[in-house]
């Protein structure tokens, strides 16, 4: 009997010890963005699934994406003071024919003013967004920027500029969209009042932030059918399942 019992612990320590490296492994590996685990996290067939795209779509065909239960979609409209996404006005036109709740996002340099960042989105977007989802902006490194990150007074004051030059003039307060890592260095106690929308691709959101959000960018590696000519991958985001999507309808 006391055999049976030795033999048994030993058998439980060593099953521990197995999962344990196992799950140390694939933590090690999902880090340094070896492997993807997020979608073990996501049940897509019951959740709120959207998609981001930009030029690197290329064609797509916005009723093939309906059909795969693709519920939003975010496009790129803008980028710093001047640059325009090559296909942001076909996208944009036929999100809309195609009945695909959207929304355009704008992706933030830190080498320009907030000012003439806002003036272009507008510029580009147009003035009437309802029924739209918020416009969004997209803060993160690009460049050097991580390795030489900008000041934050500097951020923090342009990028003000930026959410309330939009908000004067569509009359709502736009989304952020970011990382933990800029979030955390940048962004946290200061834009509380804003919408967020997260990026943590490697990980499951909730290890490494811990504050409110709306939106999810879970995996870049997403590949769906309906987009051609371009990038063979998509990005996916999944809304999060207290909050509603009407929320971030423009009435």
């Amino acid at each position: 009997m006391k055999k049976g019992i030795k033999r048994l612990i030993i058998t439980l320590v060593v099953l521990v010890l197995v999962v344990a490296i196992a799950f140390s492994s694939v933590f090690v590996l999902a880090k340094t963005k070896t492997i993807f685990i997020n979608r073990w996290f996501v049940n897509e067939k019951n959740s709120t699934i959207g998609v981001d795209v930009s030029s690197y779509q290329a064609d797509i065909d916005m009723n093939k994406l309906k059909e795969q239960n693709i519920r939003f979609i975010y496009i790129k409209a803008t980028e710093g003071s001047s640059a325009r996404d090559d296909r942001f006005t076909e996208n944009w036109a036929n999100a809309s024919k195609a009945g695909l709740l959207s929304g355009a996002y704008h992706f933030f340099s830190f080498d320009s003013e907030g000012k003439t960042q806002a003036e272009n989105f507008i510029k580009t977007v147009g003035t009437d967004i309802k029924g739209r989802l918020l416009p969004a902006v997209d803060i993160e490194y690009y460049g050097d920027k991580e390795k030489n990150p900008p000041a934050k007074e500097d951020v923090i004051r342009e990028l003000r500029v930026w959410l309330e030059t939009i908000e004067k003039e569509y009359g709502v307060k736009p989304m952020i969209y970011t990382g933990a890592d800029i979030y955390k260095k940048y962004l946290k106690g200061e834009f509380d009042e804003y919408k967020k929308w997260i990026s943590s691709l490697y990980t499951p959101l909730s290890w490494n932030y811990k504050d409110d959000w709306y939106i999810w960018q879970y995996l870049n590696r997403g590949e769906l059918q309906g987009y051609t000519g371009g990038e063979r991958y998509i990005d996916l985001n999944v809304l999060n399942k207290d909050k509603s999507l009407e929320d971030l309808i423009v009435k």
